[in-house]
């Protein structure tokens, strides 16, 4: 079974080949033309962002230097600071404790992961759920 996080990057170049293909693109295509969910497309367009590869705008994005890298990169560190602090989280957590939306906790994943700063584990109690952890 692959590593998630190595799962992440290839989604994100998934993400990164719809959109080179399509050009600017909103959610629903890229997930219709990736087969990823929406929870592993913001995590791959999180990840895309940390390698200032993608632009976005509301429902909108393309390839070209971020424009939300602070606001990711800000959000990525009150997720880091959360996992430093309880360890060990899964995903329906950590947007609360980190006070920011679900898909901002998403983005944030997918920065931390594309940085090595973060590990998974896929867990399966009444619905498969992700747990993070700090490496």
């Amino acid at each position: 079974m692959p590593d998630i996080i190595e799962v992440y990057g290839k989604n994100a170049g998934k993400v990164w080949k719809t959109l080179e293909n399509c050009g600017p693109c909103n959610t629903t295509t890229v997930i219709k033309n990736t087969g990823l969910t929406q929870e592993d497309f913001f995590v791959a367009v999180g990840w895309l962002a940390r390698e200032n590869k993608v632009w976005f705008n509301e429902d909108t994005y393309e390839l070209k230097p971020a424009n939300y890298e602070n606001y990711i990169g800000e959000n990525a560190g009150k997720v880091w600071h959360i996992l430093n602090t309880y360890n060990e989280l899964d995903e329906t957590y950590i947007p609360k404790l980190a006070g920011v939306t679900e898909k901002d906790a998403f983005y944030a994943i997918g920065w931390l992961a594309k940085e090595g700063k973060i590990s998974a584990t896929k867990v399966k109690p009444k619905k498969v759920q992700t747990k993070y952890r700090l490496k």
